[in-house]
């Protein structure tokens, strides 16, 4: 699974423009079934577009892949604490 850039995503601005996965490539953002996020997480951390993604991410229900720092399963917590 990849981020789909000519999408909604790839028509913003700001911090989707910093965004570290936007110079590494999706391929650690939507690790393979059985494959840890770790790496994406640690990319996530000192990425300074962090919150906007996972706002991004929350808002238009983006359900794979790490976003803002968190795995599907996180952001699935997160909402149902919401």
């Amino acid at each position: 699974m990849a981020i789909d850039y000519s999408g909604p995503v790839g028509q913003l601005t700001g911090w989707w423009e910093r965004a570290l996965c936007a110079q590494i490539g999706s391929e650690p953002f939507f690790p393979e079934p059985g494959r840890t996020p770790v790496d994406a997480k640690k990319i996530c951390q000192s990425c300074e577009g962090r919150i906007e993604c996972l706002e991004y991410a929350l808002a238009n229900d983006e359900r794979y892949g790490v976003w803002g720092g968190l795995s599907e399963e996180e952001r699935r917590r997160l909402r149902r604490s919401a």
